[in-house]
């Protein structure tokens, strides 16, 4: 029987892809940890917390998905060009 060549790859879980993970977990963590933000003070424009604290999570959260996109595609690049194939 022929054997399936051996090919050296990096580790799967490099840190560039656990600051990712992060990224996309963190606002999953805020939001369901309604404790932390249910309330009402601090009033800001007339808005109570807990309103502002969701709004404000939407931005950020905006914000934590690019990050972890772009670290993404330069993790694949760096990975592609490792192997020798051409960067997308």
């Amino acid at each position: 029987m022929s054997q399936a060549p051996e090919t050296k790859e990096g580790p799967v879980v490099t840190p560039v892809r656990v600051v990712i993970a992060l990224c996309l977990v963190a606002p999953f963590v805020a939001m369901l940890w309604v404790g932390s933000y249910a309330k009402t003070d601090p009033v800001v424009i007339g808005i109570p917390f807990f309103y502002w604290y969701q709004m404000l999570w939407v931005l950020i959260s905006t914000l934590l998905t690019m990050v972890a996109y772009k670290l993404w595609q330069r993790d694949q690049r760096a990975r592609s060009a490792s192997k020798g194939g051409a960067s997308w």
